[in-house]
């Protein structure tokens, strides 16, 4: 049984069949604002207007905070069935950063359309957070933060913040700033809360604050937030005035996104710009098709290796039945090696500079791995093939696994030395890439040991 089959919505049904704007908006009143989000989503289509009617029924700041949670795709779906003066509305509700992110997926004439309808306060604040490049901490960070300025009195800051306070997405920690909005600390509300009303904020507040840089990358963002514990970072201009703050939840929004980008990345799928459950049929197949047309063409290069070494094949049939093997092996390390170094790369525990040293114990690790291997392997070969295949086969064992877990671990640092993404480094290349040099390494210890 789905969610939304469920007994957990029923009340919303019951009231919904009733076509009552009044009941409709008690049985919504017992749900969480991502629920909610969850059943207009799967209740949104061509043929079903239920999940707008529930929206519609809400008063205005519902709306606003469950837009937030909703799809882009909904979103530009809603945007187009929603009177333009009904959506401003909902818009203007929506915390700063929500709304420059749904600003921002409108075409030119709604973008027109929707700009013209807000208030001018709204409408320079989303201007500035629209202007900044998607993937930074501009694009990412929200105005409605908490400040307050140097040289105020415990008091004073405290009716400064019980005025704004509605409008703020946070009021845990306000920032302290001096005359041309720079960045001076911050102060909590528990030590305002503590403090005697005529203590100076500068004598309270924290300093050496974590911040960012408008331009910093997104992922740098989450990185910080999440090495320092933090509930928001200040994020600062060229001229170090505060401009923003990008909170926890938005920082774990993009941690996610990044690490099924990652995954996705690992697997050779691309990007898909909706949901699996969503996703088009077409979207799906676009973002497969690609890596595996490739693959498919460096496969061939297997073929070729093997064709090449026919003769050798031919005189020892029994090296077929290892070839398997030996290739799945060079490929799992070499997978172990880069899901390893992706990791490390993505995380910061590990730089480019870092190779050398990481080579080197790369390559003792990967030889105890060899050897082990090897002796593994040696006692099936004796017994299925002969002393002479299974020297083969422990030495071929041994190579191939420390080939591939070398090109494992180089192939995300010379990628990130390009600049390109390491995650690109995925399992099915790397797989394939130790599948061919596997071939070779196989059948040319062959040919030298059995003197072929």
């Amino acid at each position: 049984m789905s969610f939304l089959d469920s007994e957990f919505f029923q009340p919303l049904y019951e009231a919904l069949e009733n076509d009552q704007t009044d009941e409709i908006r008690a049985a919504v009143s017992a749900f969480n604002a991502a629920d909610l989000a969850e059943f207009i989503e799967h209740t949104t289509g061509e043929d079903d207007d239920t999940g707008l009617r529930v929206l519609r029924s809400l008063p205005v700041e519902q709306q606003a905070k469950i837009f937030g949670y909703i799809s882009p795709e909904t979103q530009l779906t809603f945007s187009r069935l929603i009177p333009k003066r009904e959506l401003a509305g909902i818009v203007t509700d929506m915390s700063a950063d929500e709304r420059a992110d749904f600003f921002n997926i409108l075409d030119e004439n709604q973008q027109h359309a929707l700009f013209q309808s807000l208030a001018s306060r709204e409408r320079e604040d989303l201007r500035r957070l629209a202007s900044f490049e998607e993937g930074t901490a501009g694009a990412l960070m929200t105005s409605d933060y908490a400040v307050v300025s140097a040289g105020m009195t415990v008091a004073s800051a405290l009716a400064l913040l019980r005025n704004t306070a509605p409008d703020k997405e946070t009021i845990y920690q306000a920032y302290v700033v001096d005359r041309d909005h720079r960045l001076q600390g911050a102060i909590s509300l528990r030590n305002l809360i503590t403090s005697a009303p005529g203590a100076m904020v500068d004598s309270l507040m924290a300093t050496g604050l974590v911040s960012a840089h408008t331009h910093t990358e997104q992922e740098e963002v989450a990185r910080l937030i999440s090495r320092y514990d933090l509930l928001a970072l200040p994020i600062v201009d060229d001229d170090e005035r505060l401009v923003g703050i990008v909170t926890y939840d938005d920082a774990m929004d993009v941690a996610e996104a990044e690490a099924t980008e990652d995954m996705h990345k690992g697997a050779t799928v691309g990007r898909l710009e909706t949901g699996l459950k969503t996703a088009s049929p077409f979207s799906l197949y676009r973002s497969r098709v690609q890596w595996l047309v490739i693959l498919v063409f460096a496969n061939i290069f297997t073929g070729a290796s093997i064709d090449h070494f026919q003769q050798t094949i031919s005189s020892h049939i029994a090296l077929l039945f290892f070839m398997p093997l030996l290739i799945a092996s060079g490929g799992n390390a070499g997978a172990q090696s880069a899901t390893l170094m992706v990791r490390g790369l993505a995380t910061g525990d590990v730089t480019a500079k870092d190779w050398g040293m990481l080579l080197g114990k790369d390559i003792l690790v990967a030889t105890g791995l060899g050897l082990t291997m090897a002796a593994a392997v040696t006692v099936v070969g004796v017994v299925k093939a002969g002393p002479d295949i299974a020297t083969v086969v422990a030495i071929s064992m041994l190579i191939v696994v420390l080939m591939g877990s070398i090109i494992g671990m180089l192939l995300p640092f010379l990628l990130d030395k390009l600049q390109f993404d390491p995650a690109t480094a995925s399992m099915p290349l790397i797989t394939t890439i130790a599948d061919v040099s596997g071939v070779l390494i196989y059948f040319t210890v062959a040919s030298v040991v059995l003197g072929l």
